[in-house]
Parts: structure tokens; C-alpha cells; sequence
């Protein structure tokens, strides 16, 4: 194999499928980059931005919503809670899905789970931040 293969795959279907020339994925602790030839390493990923860039030096970008990172014999599994192209993104539905978990940010309802409401305010905020980047 002359390139590092990307996957990454929810549990609904694969989203991409690739060889690649480098890929930067959202660790828990940071984010790490990834080349041909790297050692194996597994790790977890949290609310971001996956990027990669192919072979024919275009760079691409998928959002992330946490899962894991494995990557083995010059193949990057990203095993994802849900993923998508940063092409496919509806601006208008993270939009919504935004002011939504902000609305209940804002509440001091007790029935609120803020934790929840967090965590789909920062998908919402980086499916935004990509969708209009790209």
C-alpha cells in the first residue's frame, strides 16, 4: 500500500473510504496527526473536525461527533458516533439545532440536561463552523 487508508465508519454506513496523504483527527487530548507508515495507536476523539488530504493534494474536512481513532498497518479506522462530509452539511439544520440547545442553555427549567445540551451545542457549533468554511 503506497498511502495511508482512511476510514471512517458509523454505525449507519461509511462515510469515507480513501487512501490518503495525511490525516488530522479531534483526540480527547488534542488534536494528533497521522502519515504513512505510523506506529499503532488507538485512541478516543471528541466533538470535531477530521481533516485529511488526498492524494491529489486536496484537502477535506468531516465533522466527528466522538468515537475512536485506530490506526494499523497504514490504515486510519475512525470508528465514529455519527460523522459527516463537511460537503453535506445543512447550515440551516445546525443553525436551528443550535439556537435549540442554546435555548436550553438559557432555561432554568430543572428538567433541562445541561450536559446533553452542551454537547449538542458544540456539534452544532463545529457542523456550522464547517459548513461555512467549506
Amino acid at each position: 500500500m503506497s498511502a495511508l487508508q482512511l476510514e471512517v465508519v458509523t454505525p449507519d454506513k461509511t462515510i469515507v473510504s480513501t487512501p490518503v496523504v495525511m490525516a488530522v483527527c479531534p483526540g480527547v487530548d488534542g488534536e494528533f496527526g497521522v502519515l504513512k507508515d505510523h506506529i499503532s495507536l488507538l485512541s478516543a476523539l471528541k466533538i470535531g473536525a477530521l481533516r485529511y488530504r488526498t492524494e491529489s493534494n486536496e484537502e477535506k474536512y468531516v465533522f466527528i461527533s466522538g468515537g475512536f481513532a485506530d490506526v494499523n498497518n497504514n490504515v486510519l479506522t475512525v470508528l465514529a458516533e455519527s460523522a459527516e462530509d463537511a460537503k453535506d452539511i445543512d447550515a440551516a439544520r445546525a443553525e436551528a439545532a443550535k439556537r435549540r440547545a442554546e435555548e436550553r442553555l438559557a432555561s432554568n427549567a430543572d428538567n433541562v440536561d445541561r450536559t446533553r445540551a452542551e454537547a449538542a451545542l458544540s456539534r452544532a457549533i463545529v457542523r456550522l463552523s464547517l459548513a461555512r468554511a467549506h
